[in-house]
């Protein structure tokens, strides 16, 4: 584990407009993810998002740009890539980081990063949100996606 992720407090974000992007890969933990990052969404006043699922994790990039383009202040990726037995996972893991990171700064608008690179689905599960685990990404990418709204205003 990483470690213990900073105590951030939830403002009320609630005039914010907010996409969720989840890819269809690992379903279950996908789902946790989703759920965490609607909770911390909710916490915030946020009322206005929608969960927007894709293949995988490769295609986060695009559909967070679509979702920015069409008006969302913020988007929160999310999805699981389990290391296998061939570079598959370093491609996949580079592609998305990278492609996420440009989306934002091209943008000019923040993108929560909830894509778990594990080697084994336990990790995943263990950072899924699901009761019992250590982390909930889902919800910690949605609450920096909000952090950088807030700073945004303020600038």
């Amino acid at each position: 584990m990483a470690g213990v992720a900073p105590q951030i407090k939830v403002r009320d974000m609630s005039s914010c407009k907010v996409a969720i992007i989840s890819a269809s890969w690992h379903k279950e933990i996908c789902d946790n993810l989703v759920a965490g990052a609607q909770r911390a969404l909710s916490e915030a006043g946020v009322s206005q998002n929608q969960v927007i699922y894709v293949p995988g994790s490769f295609e986060l990039p695009l559909a967070a740009q679509y979702a920015l383009d069409a008006g969302a202040d913020a988007a929160v990726v999310l999805g699981v890539v389990v290391r296998g037995e061939t570079p598959h996972f370093d491609y996949v893991c580079q592609g998305v980081t990278n492609g996420v990171m440009q989306v934002s700064l091209s943008r000019s608008k923040p993108i929560g990063f909830g894509v778990l690179t594990v080697e084994d689905v336990a990790q995943a599960i263990a950072r899924s949100g699901v009761a019992g685990s250590k982390e909930d990404k889902g919800y910690d990418s949605a609450i920096a996606a909000l952090e950088l709204l807030r700073v945004a205003g303020e600038n």
